[in-house]
């Protein structure tokens, strides 16, 4: 399992998937709001002189957050909060679920101890761009759902939920439209998915090993919270690119948005939202890998009674 001290699993691929996809789903439902206030921040461009723009609409996790509340309702903060769903059932699963199989792959079936932090990272790496080639599309209509705020009196909005947005995308754009963003897609999954997965593994192998620690809800809190910190501290950059591309049509490709990004709103753009994400990475991080932690102990005792 993830953070155990050898490379093969105690559960059926099918019981890990289902646990995977379950802690990332609870996982979801609490943390959607930060993400919401999250893509809202970094589809935020910067005022232009001459447009008579002062200040940004949304400032800070809480203000963003305060703000979407206020002029949209409580309930907008759960905007995308199905496809969300359609993601995590996906790509968590995949992604957690494949990652004992492809580190086993990795390091040899015959292999016996700590499996290196390096094969953990390619593992993560691998399940991480797998998982998100293939639930690409839940993602694009999550943040379409997501990045569209308040409008004036009497405009209608893209779509009226999460299944006309992907009928609309497919009539109006073409069904290769639902991987838009796909390439900075994969970089950024890839890369938080191995930040959080090697991270937790390796925390957690390095946990147990201190007199006095177990495997327990302490040892699962402390080794969430450092990967979460990891995965933000080098996913924050593809993470702007990949919700700006998926939100705004206006750009070409991925060199693209990086080069206009860069150009239009300077190299700290790429951390913009960096505390609401780290907020909703840290603790999506906890409450993930602390379900993931009690689903596979009572899946382990169903397959094994």
């Amino acid at each position: 399992m993830v953070g155990g001290n050898t490379s093969k699993s105690d559960i059926s691929f099918a019981g890990t998937f289902a646990s995977s996809a379950f802690a990332a789903c609870v996982a979801e439902i609490c943390t959607i709001p930060l993400d919401t206030a999250k893509v809202r921040l970094q589809l935020q461009k910067k005022p232009v002189a001459g447009d008579g723009l002062t200040l940004p609409k949304y400032r800070g996790m809480l203000g963003t957050v305060a703000t979407i509340g206020r002029e949209e309702g409580l309930v907008a903060l759960w905007k995308g909060i199905v496809p969300g769903l359609h993601r995590q059932c996906l790509f968590g699963g995949l992604r957690i679920g494949l990652y004992e199989p492809v580190k086993s792959f990795y390091v040899g079936k015959d292999f016996v101890g700590d499996v290196p932090l390096s094969k953990k990272i390619l593992a993560g790496l691998t399940t991480g761009a797998l998982g998100i080639a293939i639930a690409n599309p839940t993602d694009l209509v999550k943040v379409r759902l997501q990045a569209e705020g308040k409008l004036p009196p009497g405009v209608p909005r893209r779509y009226s939920g999460a299944l006309n947005a992907y009928s609309t995308i497919v009539k109006q754009e073409g069904f290769g439209a639902l991987w838009t963003g796909v390439g900075p897609n994969i970089a950024r999954n890839a890369i938080i998915n191995a930040a959080e997965l090697a991270s937790y593994d390796q925390v957690k192998q390095t946990i147990l090993k201190i007199p006095g620690f177990t495997d327990n809800v302490f040892t699962h809190l402390l080794s969430g919270l450092g990967a979460g910190f990891v995965a933000v501290c080098v996913g924050s950059p593809v993470d702007v690119v990949k919700s700006r591309m998926m939100g705004d049509s206006a750009y070409k490709s991925t060199i693209d948005c990086f080069i206009k990004t860069l150009k239009n709103d300077g190299p700290l753009a790429f951390y913009k939202g960096f505390i609401p994400n780290f907020g909703r990475l840290g603790s999506w991080n906890v409450i993930m890998f602390l379900t993931l932690e009690q689903a596979k102990k009572f899946v382990r005792s169903v397959e094994s009674s």
